[in-house]
């Protein structure tokens, strides 16, 4: 059980606030102004949301009269207000030593320092006190080098030992044969010089009048951050930045504790602030490291589950508070803080991970079930939801499901869509691990898992991201290149290396961190070209004169080779909605317009998407006039490695489900809904289908209560029309990891023939497809409500009979039982083009699956 911060029970190091010195700690929505007095004044709170977490603004002049105003604490809060819910706290250091919990804060005392203190301490006599600036500098949070100031430093007759503890009312140093009391300075600062010749292995009793605490200097550690990671980082080349920045538990010079380190390079001073200080970073200012941009500082003691978050002043001296960016966890909606976070899990997938890779993607089954999280069964964990999604998804024999994105986001309505925590699975169901454990039940399942990875675009919260140290830095200088005209969110500088490193390094953080098998890249079209929902004169063209945004394009072909690199078995999807050349290309393979491929795997395809809803949506007696708009794909299939996506883009919004797109009555939608189904899985590329379109879904999705499971209730009059749906998917699925004509070729033209593409007048779409064996599965879909007796169609003719395998209008599924039992015998007589022919029943509204007999 770890200690939670209390009057009683104070993080180590400080005193508990008082009254009227008690900072808010919850964080606001918008940025902090600077006050006249050059501290933030109290920040309001939004509806709904957990107040502001900030700083506390003492100043140097006994730290009174600028406070915030105090907050009565909650029912069953922390003294501070906040919430702890769900919320662990760090133990205390070790060696910690606590009395008497104190009555409140108590000011430092004041007055000129003194050689000596009460308890007998002698040889100690009064520093040369900072200057004014420095001085200034440091208690207001604006100093890149507090460790230079701060700690035990060489000074002419002996060892200078100056501390920065608020509030406290003495602090003596503590080593092996030393008891050194240090002479006041003011404002919380405490220095003497000691008669040693050397820096010892030393302690600091810290006394807050009735109540002391016995704990390490943070300033007499060297940097725990290597030289090699900022180099690595300044090029832009640190594949596992996650282990470089951020909060990390580690052991340095022989402590345990926490290095925190973020990148800020505009920034005149940053501080530490959480739990740990009751939101008052005053005692912890952090050093800059060069030229690197990034700022660090070693706790010693301080463990897993910490709530912190960075102080930042801004270059023109006001002050922000931002969660960490490299946050490998964060506090659940809609609290910000980040939390400190080690993984202990231990994965039991190591048989998955060794054969995920030993088929090509392209030439493997591939069915995909996307899935809202959050939605799927509302209420549920990370650890619930492993007790059900994967026997589910394995019941209906898909092999990959979908996450929509995990990223944290500060609002759920989003979807996930505009993220706040790139590194940190969302705290709505759990923790880092918990997820792990999802994603280890899935993969001893035998499923994979593809993830939704957003990196064109982050929301503007002040907290977060944007303008993360007062000037923009995550975006393009130009605000109207960083504004996303669609979304009201901000771009990222895909030109920055650092941020460019930010990103290529998350897209591995989630495939090596958290075993993922495939990252799904959203709105891969808003970042390729640079007048993408703009108007004419709203946007500057690329050196050469063009409209594609060359820094995306190199940040999408470096992340994909990176990951194809080190992440063996993984794929990328692009979701890109125009005819850019190339998307699935290798990036080494320059293609007509000069760029290029962008090295994707598959790529989501659009076009098939838009055009055959087109055309099932149309009553049938006007689809003969679309005929071309389901024949047009096989013009482009191979044009790249294609998924077709019936995503939860087109069950929203109006858009209907896809059962509701259908035309006729309650039965012809269903037979559409089943037919289309058959004749996209049996179309050249991979399926997705979106949660509750399984099961002919007829509402919109809605991501507040998820799909309509009581529409499988036995107790539902009309329960047998959605599980006859259900069960053709599990059906489908079956047979499609069956056949190999189906997928081994899926981006090889020779995979394909069409038996028939003009017979619009009939509504009917034949054609074969072949494995790499060249043994066939012939598809024959009838999209026209009538029977079609004696259908004939031209076939193979080495091949002397067929036999029926799947039929959409099988009453299993709900339909009428039409169809063609027994062999069928091939007959010689030429028919489309074919010295051979078959003669079959069409089912109305019916895809047929057959195969030789």
């Amino acid at each position: 059980m770890t200690a939670r911060p209390s009057p009683a029970n104070p993080p180590a190091g400080m005193a508990p606030p008082s009254p009227s010195g008690s900072p808010s700690p919850h964080t606001p929505a918008g940025t902090t102004p600077s006050s006249p007095s050059g501290s933030p004044p109290p920040r309001p709170t939004a509806p709904g949301t957990a107040p502001a977490r900030g700083a506390a603004d003492d100043r140097a002049a006994g730290r009174s009269g600028h406070a915030a105003t105090p907050r009565p604490p909650a029912s069953g809060t922390a003294p501070t207000g906040r919430s702890t819910a769900g919320a662990t706290f760090a133990a205390r250091p070790p060696g910690l030593r606590d009395t008497a919990a104190p009555p409140g804060r108590t000011a430092g005392p004041a007055g000129p320092p003194r050689a000596e203190r009460p308890n007998g301490s002698h040889g100690v006599r009064a520093a040369t006190p900072l200057s004014d600036e420095d001085r200034g500098r440091l208690l207001g949070g604006a100093h890149h080098d507090p460790h230079g100031l701060l700690g035990a430093h060489p000074v002419r007759g002996g060892l200078l030992i100056r501390v920065l503890r608020p509030y406290a009312k003495g602090v003596t140093v503590l080593a092996k044969g030393l008891r050194a009391d240090l002479p006041a300075e003011g404002d919380g600062l405490f220095a003497g010089v000691l008669p040693l010749r050397t820096v010892p292995d030393y302690e600091l009793l810290v006394d807050y009048g009735n109540h002391t605490v016995t704990v390490q200097d943070p300033y007499r550690f060297l940097p725990a951050l290597g030289e090699l990671d900022l180099h690595l980082f300044g090029e832009g080349r640190h594949e596992q930045l996650w282990q470089a920045l951020g909060a990390r538990i580690m052991e340095h010079q022989g402590v345990t504790g926490t290095r925190f380190t973020v990148w800020a390079p505009n920034a005149q001073g940053v501080r530490v602030v959480g739990n740990v200080n009751y939101w008052d970073g005053t005692g912890f200012p952090m050093r800059s490291l060069g030229s690197s941009g990034v700022w660090e500082l070693f706790l010693p003691g301080l463990g897993e589950g910490e709530l912190y978050k960075f102080e930042i002043t801004r270059p023109d001296g006001s002050r922000t508070l931002r969660a960490d960016p490299m946050a490998r966890r964060t506090e659940c909606p809609p609290d910000t803080a980040s939390v400190v976070e080690a993984s202990h899990y231990r994965w039991m997938d190591a048989d998955w991970m060794a054969r995920r890779g030993a088929r090509p993607v392209h030439e493997a089954p591939f069915s995909v079930y996307e899935v809202h999280l959050p939605s799927w069964r509302p209420g549920l964990t990370y650890r619930q939801l492993a007790d059900q999604l994967p026997a589910y998804v394995k019941d209906l024999g898909f092999t990959h499901v979908e996450f929509m994105p995990v990223s944290e986001h500060p609002f759920g309505g989003s979807w996930g869509y505009q993220v706040t925590g790139f590194y940190a699975p969302t705290a709505r169901m759990g923790t880092p691990d918990d997820f792990r454990f999802l994603i280890d039940a899935l993969h001893r399942a035998g499923i994979g898992v593809l993830m939704d990875w957003v990196p064109a675009h982050f929301p503007r919260d002040d907290w977060a991201l944007a303008e993360f140290d007062g000037r923009p830095l995550y975006e393009p200088q130009d605000p109207a290149r960083a504004a996303h005209p669609d979304w009201g969110t901000l771009e990222f500088d895909y030109g920055r290396t650092e941020v460019r490193n930010f990103l290529v390094a998350n897209a591995v953080y989630w495939c090596e961190e958290f075993h993922i098998d495939g990252l799904r890249v959203d709105a891969v079209a808003s970042m390729l070209y640079l007048d993408y929902s703009r108007e004419d004169g709203g946007w500057t063209p690329n050196v050469h004169g063009g409209r594609e945004n060359l820094d995306a394009v190199a940040f999408l072909q470096e992340m994909n080779a990176t990951v194809y690199r080190r992440c063996p078995g993984v794929v990328t999807i692009a979701e890109e909605s125009t005819a850019w050349d190339g998307v699935t290309r290798a990036t080494h393979h320059v293609g007509p317009g000069g760029f290029g491929g962008l090295g994707f795997g598959l790529k989501w395809n659009m076009g098939w998407m838009h055009d055959s809803l087109g055309y099932v949506s149309k009553e049938p007696v006007h689809r003969k006039y679309h005929h071309g708009e389901m024949t047009f794909s096989m013009i482009y299939a191979y044009s790249e490695n294609y998924v077709l996506p019936i995503s939860h883009d087109e069950v929203v919004h109006g858009k209907r489900a896809l059962v509701s797109k259908m035309p006729g009555d309650w039965w012809q939608q269903r037979a559409n809904h089943r037919a289309y189904l058959g004749f996209m899985w049996a179309h050249p590329g991979k399926q997705l289908l979106f949660m509750g379109q399984e099961f002919a879904q007829g509402a919109e999705w809605a991501e507040s209560h998820g799909p309509d499971w009581w529409l499988l209730d036995p107790s539902y009059g009309a329960e047998a029309d959605h599980r006859g749906v259900r069960d053709l998917v599990r059906e489908l699925n079956r047979r499609y990891a069956a056949t190999p004509a189906l997928w081994e070729r899926d981006t090889d033209p020779a995979g394909f023939s069409w038996i028939d593409g003009e017979a619009g007048e009939d509504n009917v779409f034949p054609f074969l497809r072949f494995a790499a064996d060249g043994s066939p599965l012939l598809s024959v879909t009838n999209f026209s409500p009538v029977v079609r007796h004696a259908y004939r169609l031209g076939v193979p003719d080495h091949l002397p009979a067929w036999r029926e395998v799947l039929n959409t209008d099988d009453p299993r599924y709900g339909g009428s039982g039409v169809g063609n039992p027994g062999v069928l015998t091939t007959e010689p007589t030429p028919w489309n083009g074919r010295t051979a022919s078959v003669s079959l029943v069409l089912p109305p509204l019916a895809t047929l699956w057959l195969r030789p007999s």
